[in-house]
């Protein structure tokens, strides 16, 4: 079955960087696609960086020119780069797969595949 285990969140002041990575297992990364979803407390789910399976990126917008996702086929593994941390960027990140059409891929209903999280935490 799909596994997918996420690791890197941590607690860093405004401003820093953070890589997120999120390690597949029951499937080839590069014939899926692969996302970035967030939830805050007390918010929805929401899309943060999406790879179709040629590897095009989408981004959400308030995320663009700051994160930087990318993926190593022969590790299996997705990244997430996060630069410029901003306090809004304060959530439980997770990992999903499934085959979601290029223009679908923000849409955090359409993945049935996902990480357990983790945790990123910016301070002022």
């Amino acid at each position: 079955q799909v596994q997918l285990v996420e690791s890197g969140g941590g607690s860093v002041q405004a401003g820093g960087s953070l890589r997120l990575s999120c390690a597949a297992s029951g499937i080839s990364i590069n014939t899926y696609s692969m996302g970035w979803f967030r939830q805050a407390p007390g918010k929805a789910r929401e899309a943060v960086a999406a790879l179709d399976n040629e590897g095009t990126p989408s981004y959400a917008d308030s995320v663009k020119g700051r994160f930087t996702i990318s993926r190593d086929n022969a590790e299996n593994t997705l990244y997430l780069e996060m630069n410029s941390l901003k306090v809004e960027d304060t959530a439980m990140y997770y990992c999903a797969a499934d085959r979601v059409e290029w223009w679908k891929l923000l849409r955090p209903s359409l993945y049935n595949n996902w990480g357990q999280g983790t945790q990123v935490t910016v301070s002022s």
